[in-house]
């Protein structure tokens, strides 16, 4: 027997939280009976489980890295018809979404399952896991505004957490600087908030770290599966900072 909103996750209907949503909204029956509150059990080898009427079905699990270009919407659909990241997953019959958010102006390491724990375990606050970008700013700022990022800056909702960050490359030229960020926390548009606040705008933006998974020369739209260790490996990568802030 397991927790309800745990089975919905398993079976990639969303998220932990977003099943939990699902079912204190009354859209999830157990054996034709609505359930409301979350801690019932089920057993889906058993059971019958249905979510907005349609029973959910086990799926092999998927774990995926693209490297999302510029231009690109992290939703399921866009009313504007904007290009989302499942037009560059040809062949990917499963519906899968993605772990955290990369906003439609940044690009880089993006990934995708429709295993709702993983995607819980390495999205959750309490885990920490570190994202690295490398981010092209205007102007080249000082050692003195690159601590202030260091040590944690006050955004509109909060301090942000202490962020690792150095020199990736200066153009001199161009007035622009790239640098190096390692955040640990998943804010809206943290990087180019923090950026704003010490007066470097962020001109490009790329992921190309997710905890110790990186791009390694994938290319730009372009996607791949996940091994088993690199899934196991991030697993550890969650719950070992999970510990860490205890």
């Amino acid at each position: 027997m397991e927790r309800l909103q745990k089975i919905l996750a398993q079976a990639g209907v969303a998220s932990r939280r977003k099943c939990e949503e699902l079912i204190l909204s009354g859209q999830v029956q157990v054996n034709e009976e609505t359930v409301t509150t979350l801690g019932v059990k089920a057993d889906p080898a058993v059971d019958i489980i249905t979510v907005k009427g349609r029973r959910i079905q086990s799926e092999n699990k998927l774990y995926l890295m693209l490297h999302k270009p510029k231009g690109v919407i992290t939703s399921a659909s866009d009313p504007q018809g904007r290009k989302i990241v499942a037009d560059y997953l040809p062949g990917i019959t499963e519906r899968v979404y993605p772990v955290g958010r990369l906003d439609y102006d940044t690009e880089g390491l993006l990934l995708l399952t429709n295993d709702g724990e993983f995607a819980n375990l390495l999205t959750h606050p309490s885990h920490h896991v570190p994202k690295t970008y490398w981010a092209t700013v205007k102007g080249v700022p000082h050692g003195t505004a690159l601590e202030r990022l260091q040590q944690g800056i006050l955004l509109e909702d909060g301090m942000t957490a202490p962020a690792e960050v150095e020199y990736h490359d200066v153009n001199t030229e161009k007035n622009q600087a790239t640098i190096t960020i390692t955040i640990y926390e998943g804010r809206n548009r943290q990087v180019r908030r923090m950026f704003d606040a010490i007066n470097h705008p962020v001109l490009l933006l790329r992921r190309v770290r997710f905890g110790e998974l990186g791009l390694h020369g994938l290319a730009r739209g372009k996607f791949r599966h996940l091994t088993p260790k690199e899934v196991q490996e991030l697993r550890a990568a969650a719950v070992k900072t999970h510990k860490i802030q205890k």
